[in-house]
């Protein structure tokens, strides 16, 4: 329900947030869209019918178009750049946790393989090398792991002096769930559509038991949107203007824009 972004989510659901101008679900939908996944199931939950309005009115808000009252006929002018996308929503339960939700839209998944990754996490992530190393070990899940951004300075000392200190630097701690998941059907039988199943609870524990859980390292951009301040950072990077991005200053300043638009 995006509580932490109160002033935002009190009228549309975190996904609807927007980016530069645009819900950080399109800039998602646009990196999977980039590497030729053009099929999507959204889980819709709380305050869901935005996400089905938006979409429902795609075409007309984002072409110039002619409509002709008497009979309601209406030409489009110009083509948005979303060609072959095809979108399913699926009301999932406004109190559904993760795992429910995926068990939910399990009838929507045609073959063995489909992908699934949270709606407030950007990243530079290259989707056909992900489901290359996928195919390679032939586990049920890969998750992606990356290092995010420490929210603080970093000191390193000598006893009681700072020998070096470093701006915001990655985290040294470990790998931490970068969303970006690649799921074999199999994963259904760990899951039920009880609300309470939370995918990262009791089934991704029970999947690393069984040897069925691998990680995908991805040493690139990676930026969640859990906070305004990280709100403000992604249309600070949209922008390309130089507030608070210390870690991708030699992106912005040599003119390639946003980390996570991989797309023309």
């Amino acid at each position: 329900m995006g509580t932490r972004l109160r002033e935002e989510t009190e009228t549309k659901p975190k996904p609807m947030i927007n980016v530069g101008g645009k819900p950080i679900l399109w800039h998602i939908m646009k990196i999977y869209s980039h590497y030729g996944f053009k099929d999507f199931v959204l889980c819709l939950g709380y305050r869901g019918e935005v996400i089905k309005d938006y979409f429902l009115n795609y075409e007309a808000m984002n072409t110039d178009f002619t409509i002709e009252l008497d009979s309601g006929v209406v030409t489009s002018h110009n083509n948005h750049e979303e060609t072959g996308w095809q979108v399913t929503l699926a009301d999932t339960g406004e109190k559904a946790m993760t795992g429910a939700r995926i068990k939910k839209i399990e009838k929507y998944i045609d073959g063995d393989l489909f992908m699934v990754t949270y709606g407030d996490g950007l990243a530079d992530i290259d989707i056909q090398d992900l489901v290359k190393f996928h195919k390679s070990h032939g586990r049920i899940v890969t998750v992606t792991g990356v290092r995010p951004a420490s929210r603080f300075g970093e000191l390193e000392t000598n006893g009681d002096e700072v020998s070096k200190f470093g701006e915001k630097p990655q985290t040294k701690e470990g790998l931490v769930n970068g969303g970006f998941f690649i799921l074999d059907t199999r994963v259904f039988s760990y899951l039920t559509e009880e609300d309470d199943c939370i995918f990262e609870g009791k089934p991704l524990e029970r999947l690393a038991a069984d040897g069925e859980l691998m990680v995908y390292r991805h040493p690139g951009f990676w930026q969640c949107m859990d906070t305004y301040r990280d709100l403000q950072l992604l249309n600070n990077l949209w922008a390309g203007r130089a507030d608070d991005k210390e870690l991708y200053f030699d992106r912005i300043s040599k003119g390639r824009g946003a980390p996570w638009k991989v797309w023309g």
